[in-house]
């Protein structure tokens, strides 16, 4: 996990409209960064639709949320419309930018090994350092909990 004061690595990805956006989009604002292993999976869908819960929320406190997976752009577009996600959904299929978060590597489900994308979370700062960062949450409450660390 990157640390509380490191500089968040920027990026450009594709959004599930096929748009590109970097991290550098949001200088002087604070992102909300999570990453989840795979769209429309229970437990991606009960931490997206939290976060699309809780988006007034966010938006209230100037704080954008961006779900990263390593999903194609076309399985993103099905997962926002399916559950009227109000964010991007960005597609880093090749794992990179997950790997740079160290929020990508060797899992192991069902006996089966794999590469893919760690359930992490990470809030980048105005000045693009990392404000809190969130390793192996549970989705359930995820959005909640962040913005009463945030309020505290």
């Amino acid at each position: 996990m990157l640390s509380v004061g490191d500089d968040a690595p920027d990026f450009e990805l594709p959004d599930q409209r096929g748009e590109t956006v970097s991290l550098s989009d949001f200088s002087g604002d604070r992102v909300v960064l999570y990453f989840y292993p795979r769209a429309d999976t229970p437990g991606c869908t009960t931490e997206a639709c939290g976060f699309r819960d809780s988006i007034e929320r966010f938006e209230e406190r100037d704080i954008h949320v961006l779900g990263v997976s390593d999903d194609p752009v076309s399985d993103l577009k099905s997962f926002a419309e399916e559950y009227d996600l109000p964010f991007e959904l960005l597609s880093d299929e090749s794992g990179e930018v997950a790997a740079a978060y160290d929020s990508y590597g060797e899992k192991n489900m069902f006996g089966n090994t794999f590469d893919g994308v760690f359930r992490n979370t990470y809030v980048v700062g105005p000045n693009g350092t990392i404000e809190r960062a969130y390793e192996g949450v549970s989705p359930e409450g995820h959005a909640e909990a962040i913005l009463d660390d945030i309020d505290a």
